[in-house]
């Protein structure tokens, strides 16, 4: 994997794998960018539109719709494709039964290829379909990555931010768990500008009436329903989030993102994907970072993990 002749294909050609897409030319992250879909008019146009575009980026890259044949020699994979949400429903859970064979049929397409890179799992309900995905393909744990909850982090870190009039980039709190109703906040740990939360809310009692733990991390799930309610979608936010973990493999930056990984002791839980703090690199998952967690928010998590675990039992594996 390398700047110069990196590759990422992405499987389905949506809103949020289009803007994906888009966000990855627009920053110049690869050389070649395949985009994948069952509607092969779609994937064209959007891959098309994309490459007039590229004449007023800063790099030249090479946009296309494709096969999947064409990922064998891609360094990353993006599954974006998944069945629509059920109607009358907000429940990401609600999503598994009929996205399974969807999953299913693209991952074994992409590993018939040839692939051995890096898969990002974006589909919901993310964090099942990510265990689903590396059972499937049979690739190392550290090679196959969920989205997570780095988007909700985003928002609970935009949230602290806006009550003291902030750069967001200047908090630090992360979101832990599923991404779903189950997620929680790690309070404990959470920082702006290097001050433990607490202190910042004690200091600043003026400015801190509205901010509670149960109020940040209710608005924190709230807030993407609130942007489906109102347009149908969300795709900026998950696309950005996409970018960033996609950025930090392919450049080999070493960041620290909350991303469904695979647990093997860490924070006692075992063989399934939940989202902690990772260490990522042009390996994938480098290192999963063990936070101190209060005594509640271990708990929390451990109460995610045994709702994610139910789910399990549905997989076709």
């Amino acid at each position: 994997m390398g700047f110069k002749n990196s590759k990422v294909a992405i499987v389905g050609a949506g809103n949020v794998g289009s803007t994906t897409a888009y966000s990855i030319i627009n920053q110049g992250l690869c050389e070649e960018v395949v985009i994948i879909d069952i509607n092969k008019d779609k994937a064209y146009a959007e891959a098309m539109d994309m490459q007039h575009a590229v004449y007023f980026l800063n790099r030249n890259i090479d946009v296309h719709a494709g096969e999947y044949s064409d990922c064998h020699d891609a360094d990353i994979v993006i599954i974006m494709a998944s069945a629509p949400m059920p109607k009358e429903s907000n429940d990401r859970l609600a999503m598994l039964t009929p996205s399974m064979n969807i999953i299913k049929s693209i991952t074994e397409s992409v590993m018939e290829s040839g692939f051995d890179g890096i898969f990002i799992v974006v589909s919901n309900p993310v964090d099942i379909q990510t265990y689903y995905v590396q059972k499937v393909s049979g690739l190392p744990a550290r090679h196959v990555i969920g989205s997570g909850t780095a988007l909700d982090t985003a928002r609970a870190c935009c949230r602290l931010a806006d009550a003291y009039d902030l750069d967001a980039k200047s908090v630090e709190a992360f979101i832990i768990g599923e991404h779903g109703d189950t997620e929680t906040m790690s309070w404990s740990t959470a920082t702006i500008g290097g001050k433990n939360i607490k202190d910042v809310l004690k200091d600043n009692e003026s400015r801190s009436h509205e901010i509670a733990k149960d109020k940040v991390l209710a608005w924190t799930k709230q807030s993407g329903w609130e942007i489906f309610s109102r347009k149908g979608n969300t795709c900026y936010g998950i696309a950005s989030s996409t970018t960033a973990i996609t950025k930090s493999i392919l450049f080999n930056e070493n960041r620290i993102l909350p991303v469904s990984v695979r647990l093997e002791g860490q924070y006692g839980l075992s063989d399934i994907y939940l989202s902690v703090p990772t260490i990522l690199s042009s390996d994938g998952a480098k290192e999963i970072v063990e936070i101190r967690l209060a005594p509640e928010e271990a708990a929390e998590l451990e109460h995610s993990a045994e709702v994610i675990r139910s789910y399990y039992k549905d997989l076709n594996i």
